[in-house]
């Protein structure tokens, strides 16, 4: 259950010290759990999001492919949570079983779950990603990424 009122475990300053991405690619607002094997993030999507203007004028909505952007994001943190700070990246690999289940609008906040589907080995990182707005799952897939030195 997401508590707004709890305090983050990783506010959006500590987010930014872990990923590159800046505005307006930044999709994770903030983490409120993180471990070794699964990690949880949140998106409050508002219609000030760039993206909106072209997708779709007078019918806004978060497009998937950013939805799994934002899996990956969160993906990202707990990946390099475990790495020498600073030191590494993460870069997308492949994506499978992904499903869109819902409309992601303005107004919704995402809880971005990412679980390791097996231990990180030779810097590869496969997860299982799930996006939920309430109790809905609106998103799902299987992401891998590769952890590169800088």
């Amino acid at each position: 259950m997401y508590n707004p009122n709890a305090e983050p475990v990783c506010d959006i300053n500590k987010i930014m010290e872990y990923l590159p991405h800046r505005y307006p690619f930044l999709l994770v607002d903030k983490v409120i759990e993180l471990s070794k094997e699964h990690v949880v993030g949140v998106k409050n999507v508002t219609i000030n999001e760039p993206f909106f203007q072209g997708h779709f004028p007078g019918n806004p909505i978060f497009p998937g492919v950013l939805q799994m952007e934002a899996l990956a994001q969160v993906g990202g943190v707990l990946a390099l949570s475990q790495q020498e700070p600073g030191e590494y990246e993460t870069y997308f690999m492949k994506m499978d079983q992904v499903k869109f289940k819902k409309l992601v609008v303005p107004g919704d906040t995402m809880i971005l779950k990412m679980s390791l589907l097996m231990p990180i080995r030779l810097g590869i990182v496969k997860m299982k990603g799930e996006i939920y707005v309430g109790d809905q799952l609106v998103s799902e897939g299987e992401l891998v990424a590769k952890i590169a030195k800088k």
